[in-house]
């Protein structure tokens, strides 16, 4: 059954999903009232259209939880102005600005949304930073997923849909920034950029490595 089949529903639950950028099945039939069961068959069919995917969340003991959030697709389905806002903006800023002054404003932006990334992270373990920053990114529009890289020691940070890359197709330098945010956010790492979807890759991704303390 597509996902146009039950439209209430399924809309509402792609308008919560945009809303909170990510929820559990139980989360989610409770808002609906309808069971967990029915629930679940509607994400399925919305993960078959390809407008939801999920990963896995461990919260505490017992078994692990899936978090369903938008795709591209999904989020795709509800239109966006800001884009075109932003570019217009920016073109402006650069045209009125010299070059370098208008890297420094960038930059300065960047800094700024990495502090306030560390003062909601706080001081927790490495992991639960990262997993933190991908939910807050996932709030404001990334398909950001964190996992543990295959060497055990460093961690990766894929992003499957940008909510900057109409921008980003304008100025690419957009792209350094974001790697520079990611590097003031968590300041006790090194991160490097591992994919790029301006340069052809499926994912713009991020190894962040912890830096050993003599």
């Amino acid at each position: 059954m597509s996902a146009s089949a039950q439209p209430s529903t399924r809309d509402a639950v792609l308008a919560l999903l945009l809303e909170r950028g990510e929820m559990d099945a139980c989360d989610l039939a409770e808002t609906q009232q309808i069971s967990v069961q029915a629930m679940r068959r509607h994400l399925r069919a919305l993960a078959d259209d390809g407008l939801v995917a999920s990963s896995t969340s461990s919260n505490g003991p017992g078994r692990p939880s899936n978090r369903w959030f938008l795709t591209e697709g999904g989020r795709e389905r509800f239109p966006d102005g800001s884009g075109g806002f932003a570019l217009g903006l920016l073109d402006s800023l650069r045209s009125s600005l010299p070059e370098d002054a208008f890297q420094e404003l960038l930059k300065r932006q960047a800094e700024g949304k990495a502090q306030q990334y560390r003062l909601q992270l706080g001081d927790a373990p490495l992991e639960n930073r990262l997993h933190q920053l991908a939910r807050l990114r996932r709030e404001e529009g990334y398909v950001t997923v964190c996992s543990l890289d295959e060497d055990g020691h460093s961690w990766n940070l894929q992003e499957a849909h940008c909510s900057v890359q109409r921008i980003a197709e304008e100025f690419p330098t957009i792209c350094d920034q974001e790697l520079l945010l990611i590097r003031r956010t968590v300041p006790d790492c090194q991160v490097e950029r591992v994919h790029w979807r301006l340069e052809g890759g499926h994912t713009c991704g991020f190894r962040i490595t912890p830096i050993e303390i003599p």
